[in-house]
């Protein structure tokens, strides 16, 4: 199984659409410890990702459009999200820069760069209270289950499944990153609003990418 650059647009798209049914939800996750505009950040940032991509055609390969990706929202999304799933996207399309086309350990290698990137930028380690929290249990799975020999369609459900739990799993947690360890124990009894997106990031490719019919 492999992604051509539609697949890939395909996610993005996924992304976004996710990004604004659950916006109100994240701003009100992020409004309990932080400054409570992730969720407005990043549907404007996702909704100007749609106008670039739009507007770039299919000329790009699957590298450049993620770096549209990364770079549209350093530029259009306010507060700590701009730069770090900025970051994101941007390591991600490095890591495959110039394909056509993309088979599961290119998805699972782009995954792997990008948190990378995040983690350098943001110096999150796993248990501080961030995105993090989501995306290095959802690459982990990701590679367990491809190690495993599993197809790219539960791989990617286990994916998404280790990254919800991840999520949750930031609940207890006191933060040490970001504004909202300005709170220090207050913050513990809420779900981080970056480990939120993130899910819905991971859980869009899931969807998106979820069964034979669903690529190509």
């Amino acid at each position: 199984m492999s992604l051509g650059y539609d697949d890939v647009l395909r996610w993005i798209r996924s992304f976004a659409a996710e990004v604004d049914a659950n916006k109100e939800q994240l701003t009100q996750l992020d409004a309990a410890v932080g400054d409570g505009d992730h969720g407005i950040n990043m549907q404007r940032g996702m909704s100007a990702v749609l106008v670039k991509v739009d507007a770039a055609g299919e000329e790009q390969d699957i590298g450049a459009l993620l770096k549209t990706v990364g770079m549209t929202l350093v530029s259009t999304v306010g507060g700590a999200g701009g730069p770090l799933y900025g970051t994101l996207f941007l390591q991600m399309g490095t890591a495959v820069s110039g394909k056509d086309e993309l088979g599961p350990d290119d998805w699972a290698a782009a995954l792997e760069a990008g948190i990378a990137g995040v983690q350098a930028r943001g110096k999150a380690e796993p248990g501080d209270k961030t995105m993090i929290d989501a995306l290095i249990p959802g690459r982990d799975a990701l590679k367990a289950a491809l190690a495993e020999s599993a197809s790219f369609e539960d791989a990617l459900r286990q994916s998404a499944e280790a990254a919800e739990k991840g999520m949750r799993d930031t609940v207890p947690l006191v933060a040490r990153k970001g504004r909202a360890s300005y709170l220090g124990e207050r913050s513990a009894g809420h779900q981080d609003p970056g480990a939120t997106s993130s899910h819905l990031l991971l859980e869009a490719a899931a969807e998106t990418w979820g069964g034979p019919e669903q690529v190509g």
